[in-house]
């Protein structure tokens, strides 16, 4: 077994203030939302990702992918979104094994009520603290991690999807 790439004390300080500052940020935009609009970040990306589709409407195994989570995890997240009335569930007509998720009128009225104060949260949590320059930079360092991560998620969702099982999935936003 090779020896370990340790890191060095830049590269482990710069670690450490990232991994802070991200889980900072989550829990302060989880804590955000479901203060505000009684809804998980989770749930929140599902509405955005559906309201953003043609016609509000996406195939589930399509919804999985953009959202990077296997259609278990997905449906679990889709039937609770049902069951508040934000989203339905239709047959596909071509594929009798294939749904679609809709967004409903009240999903998009729950999702048009949460957006102002999540984009507050993200602006005064994420963007005000930064320079234009630190901005572009963050998208690049970001576009950076997610081009050498996104192959590596893709393989665990599908090696999830063949076992089977509902283990826990990593959601990777979708670039651009």
């Amino acid at each position: 077994m090779p020896e370990p790439r340790w890191l060095t004390d830049d590269e482990q300080q710069a670690w450490r203030a990232y991994a802070s500052a991200t889980a900072m940020l989550q829990a302060h935009l989880e804590g955000q939302l479901q203060r505000d609009s009684g809804m998980p970040h989770t749930y929140y990306e599902v509405l955005v990702s559906l309201s953003e589709a043609h016609g509000r409407r996406l195939r589930m195994s399509e919804l999985a992918e953009v959202r990077g989570s296997s259609r278990s995890r997905l449906s679990h997240a889709v039937a609770r979104l049902e069951a508040k009335g934000w989203v339905r569930r239709e047959s596909c007509p071509t594929d009798k094994r294939g749904s679609w998720a809709v967004l409903t009128d009240e999903g998009m009225a729950a999702l048009e009520a949460a957006a102002p104060g999540h984009v507050e949260a993200v602006r005064e949590s994420l963007f005000d603290p930064l320079t234009p320059e630190q901005v572009r930079q963050l998208d690049e360092i970001s576009t950076a991690i997610l081009g050498a991560l996104r192959p590596r998620c893709a393989a665990a969702v599908a090696a999830e999807e063949e076992a089977g099982c509902d283990a826990e999935v990593v959601e990777l936003p979708k670039s651009g």
